[in-house]
């Protein structure tokens, strides 16, 4: 499949982030993730959304600003204090055991859930980096060294990939196919969950989906259109 790669795309870290999220990384080429901006509220930074039989179920980890409103992303701690992990771990069993590769693919993902890991960063690119490597996503994946406030001849998604932001004037809209899920026949076909909901669903198949969904995708990442 043809696909118009993207020459610089600067990410935000998330925790098990949505499918566009992964739609992007393959659309892109001198990849970085934002370690120094100041740590925004009520973004993907430390949540996700899962599909569970009560429907959409947000995931959101506690974490620790060692400097209040003024932390930067890459100082953001983990609060381990309470047992968010093994939460997290039941809920995301909860909703995918009866998945078709929730077998596969669980043992690996658990692994990570019992490891102690202070920092929040780190946390999310452990698991972006186990879960790139079962998509069979072979990118390189820096970290600014520095705050970065424009990406020249490249495009910014650490605004675009937002619960909140749901229009982009440097991206066409990507259309997201049908695929089965475990709970649709209760809330039906709910699009761009966190990967998770793709991997357990489509196994294999997933890389294949992610491909799909970039050949609707049109960037054009001229200065002029930077949101």
């Amino acid at each position: 499949m043809d696909v118009q790669k993207i020459n610089n795309a600067l990410f935000s870290t998330a925790y098990l982030p949505p499918v566009e999220y992964f739609v992007y990384l393959l659309l892109s080429e001198n990849i970085r993730i934002e370690a120094y901006e100041t740590y925004p509220k009520q973004t993907y930074r430390n949540r996700c959304y899962i599909y569970s039989g009560d429907g959409v179920e947000s995931l959101h980890i506690p974490i620790i600003k060692p400097r209040g409103n003024h932390s930067k992303t890459g100082e953001v701690l983990l609060c381990n204090s309470q047992p968010w992990q093994r939460n997290h771990w039941r809920a995301i069993s909860a909703a995918y055991s009866n998945a078709p590769f929730f077998i596969y693919y669980s043992d690996l993902l658990k692994t990570i859930y019992h490891k102690r890991i202070d920092s929040l960063l780190d946390f999310n690119t452990n698991l972006l980096n186990e879960l790139m490597s079962e998509i069979r996503i072979v990118k390189t994946i820096g970290f600014t060294d520095c705050f970065v406030k424009r990406v020249a001849d490249g495009i910014d998604f650490r605004t675009i990939i937002s619960p909140k932001y749901t229009n982009s004037s440097v991206l066409s809209e990507i259309s997201f196919p049908y695929y089965e899920q475990v709970f649709e026949h209760k809330h039906g076909f709910v699009k761009n969950l966190s990967i998770l909901d793709l991997l357990f669903n489509k196994g294999p198949d997933t890389k294949e989906y992610l491909l799909e969904c970039a050949t609707n995708v049109e960037p054009n990442p001229r200065k002029d259109k930077q949101p």
